[in-house]
């Protein structure tokens, strides 16, 4: 047994030292009292760091990655062997080589959208801002990567998959493709939250940007950009969020905006998160190529 355990953490560290996610800092100046921020990004091909330096041989599209409540940057590595899992398919010849870059949104407490200081007791908070106006550009700049919204897709867990729809709603000019995996898309009583002295104003601000009802309500022209976004829900049959997200679609097909949608057996984690991993990479592979 112990030979057996000692040639399977050989394995594991190849596996490992192979890798091709890099956890970073990039600089920040909208997050109120942060001035770098975490990310983890996995970059394909021949691309890599010396130095601190990038290494492209190519110009790559690129999945933005949203880990769930309570998580890092860091969980689709950790918690799912993520390039890995792209090294294998590209390997093969499944998919073509692409960027996944994973920010971190759970840091101090902290969520995927803007908040205003004071409202429910919310501090000053400006994700969204950071997102579109610093993350974006610096990946696009820093590692020469495609501009154009058929080269980005965006796609979360949970919390997540709730900002990745959020953000393809306020912006599909943007994105190709949002793939929400089992996304937290309104406040619902959850026990864990009940000791949470944050919770009641992230509560809040996730319904002032409910997807649902911003949908329901949307104009011609937002229908008609929303129509130009492949949208992808997934969720399984015993999630915590299947009506939020079943009253998603409702509202997709309130108003003739196309979309796909995949109920299985399943509940809020990572199993199910894994399970959805490969059917994303070859949707994106599919939209970017």
């Amino acid at each position: 047994m112990k030979r057996i355990l000692c040639v399977f953490a050989a394995c594991l560290f190849i596996v490992v030292a192979g890798a091709k996610t890099y956890s970073l800092t990039m600089p920040c100046k909208l997050l109120n009292g942060i001035t770098k921020r975490e990310y983890s990004i996995y970059l394909p091909g021949s691309s890599s760091m010396d130095n601190g330096k990038l290494k492209l041989d190519s110009s790559y599209p690129v999945l933005y990655l949203l880990h769930g409540g309570g998580g890092s940057h860091t969980d689709f590595e950790r918690n799912h062997h993520i390039s890995q899992f792209l090294d294998s398919l590209i390997a093969s010849g499944t998919i073509k080589p692409m960027i996944v870059v994973m920010p971190e949104a759970n840091q101090q407490n902290m969520m995927y959208f803007n908040a205003k200081k004071g409202e429910k007791g919310a501090p000053d908070w400006k994700y969204e801002d950071y997102f579109f106006q610093e993350l974006i550009p610096y990946i696009e700049k820093t590692y020469h990567a495609r501009t154009d919204k058929t080269g980005r897709a965006i796609a979360g867990f949970s919390m997540g998959g709730g900002a990745a729809t959020v953000y393809g709603v306020h912006h599909p000019e943007m994105f190709s493709m949002v793939y929400d995996i089992s996304g937290y898309l309104r406040s619902q009583p959850l026990e864990f939250l009940k000791n949470d002295s944050s919770a009641t104003w992230r509560q809040w601000v996730i319904d002032q940007n409910n997807p649902i009802l911003r949908v329901e309500m949307g104009s011609a022209e937002e229908i008609e950009a929303w129509k130009c976004v492949e949208w992808r829900v997934a969720v399984g049959d015993h999630d915590f969020t299947l009506e939020g997200n079943m009253d998603l679609v409702k509202a997709f097909r309130s108003k003739n905006i196309p979309y796909t949608m995949r109920v299985d057996a399943g509940v809020h984690d990572g199993v199910w998160v894994q399970s959805c991993l490969e059917d994303l990479l070859l949707r994106a592979n599919r939209l970017f190529y």
